[in-house]
Order: structure tokens, then C-alpha cells, then sequence
């Protein structure tokens, strides 16, 4: 299974979810993508590193009471102080100041111009996701919001982000890095910004059923699409992912 080293800059490199009930939570995606799980000392608030072939690749976390139950993407950043100046910049809000993880690294919690909430990762010890694009990890997000034409512009700028071509009948363009696409920004209008995150399995169907045997609501039944059978989850304590097998 490859190994992510590092990551350059603007690249989603972590994910992580909020959980009214953690150990609940560590339970539904165990069943779910076979993960096993580190947890951090209390002083971490318990901050839960899932595992696959004993890699990170997300975290868990108690649900803050100013928090949503919500899967979040984090944007790697070569210095958080210059990129939470540039949020403020470029019309984003900042939700947190600049918070040192006590080594790991320096992240920020903030929102986009149309509202999208996503979070900032400059390195320390912790680089972001160890393995991605396999089986049971991640393996894609995307934004979907009312003024993609907006978010573009701010990820752009932000985060040094190029925009690729629009798809021919549908305002979608990747975000890239170094020429590569790292992720999406789409338009949905009237809906509420979010940063969708995606995760690779071997057969969409099956994870799906396994979804729904453990509670969760299925959002959107298995269907094929140009990049892969692909199925939305809602999670039972109300986090909203996806589920991707390869075409």
C-alpha cells in the first residue's frame, strides 16, 4: 500500500469528523472500512487517529458545542499565520485563531465568501493522511455551493490553487496543484455550502448495505457515474460522506 510522504500546498491532506458519540462513531467506521484507531491523551480531548494497516487516514473527534456533526477537509498550508491573513484578505472569516497541535502542527478552522467550512494544516510531526486512494481512505473532496464562481476565486488566491476547464453542461471545475487535480468546486443553488469527502471502497453496493445494517441513512442509492459507482451516506449521528469504487 503506498505511503503519502508530504503534500504541497493548497492539497487537501486531512480529513476529520466531529461525533456526538465517539466511541459510537469509531464503531460505525470500523464496520464500515475496517479501521482500528489511536487515540490522543486527554489533553487532546481524545483526538482519535483512524488507521488503516496501522496509517493514519482521518480523525475523530468529540463534537465542540459550536460545532456541526460534519466531515471536515483540510488544505495543506506551508505557514497558517501568512494563510489565516490571507483568508481574512480575500473575503473568508476565520472561526479559530491559529492553533498549535502541540508539535503535530498548526491548523485554522475557517469558512469561504459563500460560507463553505474548511480547515487549514500547516505540517508539523503529522503530515495529513498517510495512505489515500485505496480501499477504506479517502480519496476525493469537492465543494458544492451557490456561488462557485466565488469560492474559486478565494481558493485561487488563498491557497495558490489553479482552476481547471468547466465541464460542458455543468459549472464543475477540479482545483489543482502542480498540474494535478486535487479536488472539486461545484455549483448548487439555494443549497448550503459543504465540503463533500469521498472515500474509496471495492464495491459501492455492499459498503452501502453495511451502511444501513449499522444505521446509517442511505442519501443517494448506488449509482454508476464517469468516475465510478458512487452512493451518499449519511453516518447515524449525522455526518454526510461518499462512497467511490472505481470504474
Amino acid at each position: 500500500m503506498p505511503e503519502a510522504s508530504a503534500y504541497a500546498r493548497g492539497v487537501p491532506c486531512w480529513i476529520d469528523v466531529s461525533c456526538t458519540d465517539i466511541n459510537a462513531g469509531k464503531q460505525f467506521y470500523a464496520a464500515l472500512f475496517g479501521w482500528e484507531y489511536f487515540a490522543g491523551p486527554a489533553e487532546t480531548g481524545h483526538y482519535t487517529q483512524a488507521l488503516v494497516d496501522g496509517k493514519s487516514v482521518a480523525g475523530l473527534m468529540p463534537q465542540a458545542s459550536d460545532q456541526p456533526v460534519a466531515w471536515t477537509t483540510y488544505l495543506k498550508a506551508d505557514d497558517a499565520d501568512l494563510t489565516h491573513k490571507a483568508v481574512v484578505e480575500h473575503g473568508g472569516q476565520p472561526m479559530t485563531e491559529v492553533i498549535d497541535v502541540m508539535g503535530e502542527g498548526r491548523m485554522i478552522i475557517a469558512t469561504d465568501p459563500t460560507g463553505g467550512v474548511f480547515g487549514v494544516w500547516e505540517p508539523g510531526r503529522h503530515i495529513g493522511a498517510r495512505v489515500v486512494n485505496e480501499p477504506g481512505t479517502w480519496v476525493w473532496s469537492e465543494l458544492s455551493t451557490p456561488n462557485a464562481a466565488r469560492a474559486r476565486e478565494f481558493y485561487a488566491a488563498v491557497f495558490g490553487l489553479e482552476i481547471g476547464d468547466p465541464l460542458p453542461d455543468f459549472d464543475y471545475t477540479t482545483i489543482k496543484a502542480e498540474g494535478r487535480d486535487v479536488g472539486g468546486i461545484f455549483t448548487v443553488p439555494d443549497a448550503q455550502p459543504d465540503w463533500r469527502v469521498y472515500f474509496a471502497v471495492a464495491d459501492t453496493d455492499a459498503t452501502t448495505a453495511i451502511a444501513d445494517s449499522n444505521g446509517a441513512t442511505v442519501l443517494t442509492q448506488p449509482k454508476d457515474t464517469p468516475f465510478g459507482r458512487m452512493a451518499v451516506i449519511q453516518d447515524p449521528q449525522g455526518a454526510t460522506f461518499a462512497l467511490l469504487s472505481s470504474p
